[in-house]
């Protein structure tokens, strides 16, 4: 045999072989560019999935509210009011005050407790104190005045409800009632703004 041509022979096996090599590595290397183009980091993709389940959270709610979404934002509401409105009427009656007095502090007591229910919540979530009040007054704002006014309209038309004391069944059945009646008329006002995205829908956000 030649050794020149066996030599020949061998350089270009090992020529062909290099670049067969060098094909497979582009291939290779081509291959998984295009893997990681095509799909997305998990990072994005977490991105993506928690903005797509926020996006439906909102939908679910701007679009249509359940009864008892509405039932819990009034309870919630309803909690912050009697406080207030209760310890309001307690002060003025103890104090011997006038019925427009005593009124007017339950009812800014009434507000004040109403909104210091979602401010708190929403300040545990993260935002900030000027944000969270901004949220409240556009939380609680209807849904408190809707109930202060038929609490307080119901027991003004009660017959010696407002000149009860304490110790008196009427002043209690009185206010009680007020808000049995207020809870009923409140809720398909929540149900309504809360299906709009507005009134107690601004604060899921924030759950």
């Amino acid at each position: 045999m030649d050794h020149s041509t066996h030599h020949s022979g061998a350089a270009h096996d090992h020529t062909a072989h290099d670049r067969t090599t060098r094909d497979r590595t582009t291939h290779d290397r081509a291959t998984h560019d295009h893997a990681t183009h095509a799909g997305p980091t998990p990072d994005h993709a977490t991105h993506d999935q928690a903005t797509h389940d926020h996006a439906a959270h909102t939908a679910g709610h701007t679009h249509g509210a359940t009864w008892g979404t509405a039932v819990k934002a009034t309870l919630h509401c309803l909690t912050g009011c009697a406080i207030g409105e209760i310890l309001g009427m307690v002060i003025g009656t103890a104090l011997l005050w006038g019925n427009v007095p005593t009124m007017a502090l339950a009812i800014t007591l009434a507000f004040i407790f109403g909104y210091s229910f979602t401010l708190f919540a929403v300040v545990r979530a993260g935002v900030s104190l000027k944000a969270a009040i901004k949220v409240a007054l556009a939380a609680d704002t209807v849904s408190i005045a809707v109930m202060e006014l038929v609490d307080n309209a119901i027991i003004a038309l009660t017959p010696g409800a407002m000149d009860a004391h304490l110790s008196d069944g009427l002043f209690w059945s009185a206010l009680l009632g007020g808000f049995a009646v207020a809870f009923v008329i409140t809720t398909p006002v929540n149900k309504w703004m809360i299906g709009r995205g507005k009134g107690h829908a601004v604060v899921h956000a924030y759950h």
